[in-house]
């Protein structure tokens, strides 16, 4: 056994030598692959490294760049502020200041100072600058609340007759008491400074206040990216802001020059073996090389080019001869479509608004779009109508399911497709269902919306010869993990959600029981008939059972949303509510603290002290027209950080999108109790408050037409001593309180609602209203 054994391994020994005895041919054959693979990583080295060093430099450069443009900056502005304070000290000015000559002094401030485009001289207290507003100007405010709170002069950029100026102001002590000095010079002032240093090619630099752009220079679209590398500017709320590309990747990671020299030993190494080795692994000369195997840019070469894709093209025109359309034009809304199941709104009439969306879309060059439905019973089946309509605009569909709205506009950035529709009716009874549309990242109002049923009533709809597709998606999880992400409270805040049986039901508790609160749920079955209470948290008594379990279960917090969840009530463990204007106080000092001089925009039901807060704390404010669309419109033509309505929308474009979303606002509002170490009832107390009503909506006269009641208002009613707004209904204001009287968009009915600073001006300006409304309808009956 052993003899055979060891003669058996003699031979297996020869057998394995024979086979592992090298084929020069077999080499020869399999060597251009690891050339090429050699080849390809060298030069993939050597490109990529050239790129890193030229990043690394461009890197560089914009850093110098923005270091030249701080102390540029920071240069002008303390010349200007040097300049103010000199001519402040000069006898003359600090003579007629002593005197309280204030013209006298504002005279000698401008004489000699020929850049100086506006000069002003208030009390400390700016009663008389608030009282002057807008034409004050909100930003001279705001620089002049700085300059008082830092007792040193300030200088920030400001907006004043549509036009960017550099402002100044400083305290100054007057012979009646404590004035403030405001001036303004050319932007040009402080920008060309920003102007000089030259900026690298294809990177970004930009000198910004708070989250405005005062100046922007290279390629605009690295501006999202450019807080990472910005700069302050000493002394004042400026800062340059700088972005460049991400340098080039690297193999294994390498530095520039690293990559360089490994890229070159790989290619020198590829033509080394194939100069050198192949030729005599096949026992052929150098020169011989040539009439080797092709190579792989001859294999290449040689393959013949692939076809080209054609698309067919459709035609807006393919579609068969129009036949006029009749349909329900009062269901198209100042801010979304809305009507009544089995009236005025049914699959059918989803299908057309559908295709007309799906046109307008076409028109655009969109092609993709969101849709979601709220809970209620018919949303199934307009669901089916509608997306049967964008299909056969040859719109592609993504169908979220049931979903609340903020979810839907959620969609339309998360999915990238700038396009939703939201089916929902709101906080409308259960037969009531709508559409809120999303196109192009702009929420249809307005004649936008009639636009729509003018294609539907002129038959100008597309029909494409391939219907577009359908998928579906849900994205709730990745709604909840981007707020989650953003918002984590630290102390286990204990709230009660109701959500009315609505369709924030589901995401509503699961978003703040995500962001660290201890969350009991109230009426979170989503069930369209809302068998317990009408899903409206603006009416209180809609609230009632949220307030006795909250108090009942010892709760920090009360949360409220509406049937579709864009909207958020709030109620103390007292009991007590707290008005959205309130609400938008705290939102709005909140946002300040980052976004200096931002903009806050309100709609005309919200509080007269909500201004001056906002002011207070350094903000913009801006009063707009109620509505959720025409909010959003207002807010991307200023440019706002926020915005909120009397009815419990709030809109964030700082850390979000710039939707109305009431369960984000939730998470929001426990992110900053969290924050401030008060209890809510101790942190709402801080807020300015007065006596004021809710909105009180009352049966539209005139055949329940409310906009032509308010018309008729206008004209007939007199208000001494108060100024008056036409800006949406009718507001009156006075010192002490104001009233408004607005036609609803939504329903019919009027919106009142009344602000005082005590009771007794409120029954005063309650009285004058009642008398006024009686003259335009004696029978009209009112509740105050």
């Amino acid at each position: 056994m052993g003899v055979f054994g060891i003669g058996g391994r003699g031979k297996d020994d020869g057998e394995e030598k024979s086979r592992l005895k090298l084929d020069p041919a077999q080499a020869a054959k399999t060597l251009p692959l690891l050339v090429v693979l050699l080849a390809a990583l060298g030069i993939w080295c050597l490109v990529s490294g050239a790129l890193h060093i030229r990043d690394d430099a461009r890197h560089a450069g914009l850093q110098v760049a923005r270091d030249d443009a701080v102390m540029a900056a920071r240069r002008t502005l303390n010349d200007e502020r040097g300049r103010l304070v000199q001519r402040l000290a000069a006898d003359g000015v600090k003579a007629a200041l002593a005197t309280g000559d204030s013209v006298a002094a504002l005279r000698l401030l401008r004489q000699g100072w020929p850049e100086l485009q506006r000069a002003e001289l208030w009390p400390a207290d700016l009663t008389q600058a608030y009282a002057g507003l807008p034409r004050t100007g909100f930003g001279a405010l705001a620089t002049c609340e700085a300059a008082l709170a830092e007792g040193k002069p300030v200088a920030r950029v400001v907006k004043s007759a549509g036009v960017q100026r550099l402002a100044l102001a400083a305290p100054v002590a007057g012979g009646r008491g404590p004035m403030i000095v405001y001036v303004e010079l050319p932007l040009e002032k402080l920008t060309n400074g920003v102007k000089a240093p030259t900026v690298p090619s294809n990177t970004y630099l930009a000198l910004r206040q708070g989250s405005r752009n005062v100046l922007e220079r290279g390629d605009l679209s690295l501006g999202n990216a450019a807080e990472a590398l910005a700069a302050k500017v000493p002394d004042s709320d400026l800062r340059i802001a700088a972005s460049a590309p991400a340098a080039a990747a690297t193999p294994f990671e390498l530095g520039g020059m690293p990559a360089v020299g490994l890229g070159a030993i790989l290619v020198l190494l590829s033509a080394w073996l194939w100069v050198i080795v192949r030729p005599r692994l096949l026992g052929l000369r150098v020169s011989d090389a040539a009439d080797a195997e092709p190579t792989l840019a001859d294999i290449q070469r040689d393959q013949p080019a692939p076809e080209p894709v054609v698309r067919e093209k459709v035609s807006a025109d393919s579609k068969a001869d129009a036949v006029p359309v009749a349909i329900d034009r009062s269901i198209f809304r100042a801010y979304d479509i809305r009507g009544v199941m089995g009236k005025t709104l049914d699959a059918s009439v989803a299908e057309l608004i559908g295709q007309a969306v799906g046109s307008l879309m076409f028109d655009q060059g969109l092609d993709e779009i969101v849709i979601g439905r709220d809970g209620r019973l018919s949303g199934p089946e307009l669901a089916e109508g509608l997306i049967a309509g964008l299909r056969k605009a040859g719109r592609n569909v993504i169908d979220l399911g049931m979903v609340p709205t903020p979810v839907v506009y959620f969609g339309c950035y998360h999915l990238r497709t700038g396009c939703g529709v939201s089916i929902t009716g709101s906080h409308n009874p259960p037969d009531y269902n709508g559409f809120k549309i999303v196109v192009g990242g702009e929420t249809l109002s307005g004649d936008a919306i009639l636009d729509l049923h003018a294609r539907i009533a002129e038959d100008r709809l597309l029909e494409t010869k391939v219907p577009g597709s359908l998928s579906e998606r849900d994205i709730g999880e990745d709604y909840v993990h981007r707020i989650a992400g953003d918002i984590q409270v630290g102390q286990r805040l204990k709230v009660v959600v109701d959500a009315g049986n609505g369709v924030a039901g589901v995401l509503g508790p699961r978003v703040l029981e995500a962001i660290g609160a201890d969350v009991t749920p109230l009426f979170c079955d989503i069930d369209g008939t809302f068998p317990n209470h009408h899903p409206d948290p603006s009416e209180l008594h809609n609230l009632e059972a949220l307030v006795q379990m909250v108090q009942r279960l010892d709760a920090d917090l009360g949360i409220a949303f509406d049937g579709d969840g864009d909207r958020l009530g709030v109620v103390t463990r007292s009991g007590k509510y707290i008005f959205p204007d309130r609400l938008l106080m705290l939102f709005a000092a909140d946002v300040l603290e980052r976004n200096p001089g931002a903009v806050i925009v309100y709609d005309v039901k919200c509080t007269g002290r909500l201004p001056t807060h906002i002011l207070r704390h350094g903000g913009s404010p801006l009063m707009w027209k109620t509505g959720h669309s025409l909010i959003k419109a207002k807010m991307r033509e200023t440019e706002a950080e926020l915005a909120g309505e009397m009815s419990g929308h709030f809109f964030f474009a700082e850390r979000w999108f710039g939707f109305d979303d009431g369960i984000y606002a939730a998470a929001r509002l426990l992110e900053i109790l969290d924050g401030s170490g008060m209890t809510p009832e101790e942190l709402f107390a801080t807020l300015p408050d007065g006596i004021s009503t809710p909105e009180i909506k009352i049966d539209a006269p005139d055949g329940g037409d409310p906009h032509a009641f308010v018309d008729r208002f206008k004209l007939v009613a007199k208000f001494e001593g108060a100024r008056l707004s036409t800006m949406d209904g009718l507001r009156v204001d006075w010192p002490d309180g104001w009233g408004l009287v607005r036609a609803s968009n939504t329903t019919p009915v009027l919106v009142m609602r009344f602000d005082a600073d005590t009771n007794a001006a409120m029954a005063r300006i309650q009285q004058v209203f009642r008398e006024q409304l009686h003259l335009v309808q004696p029978d009209l009956k009112l509740p105050f």
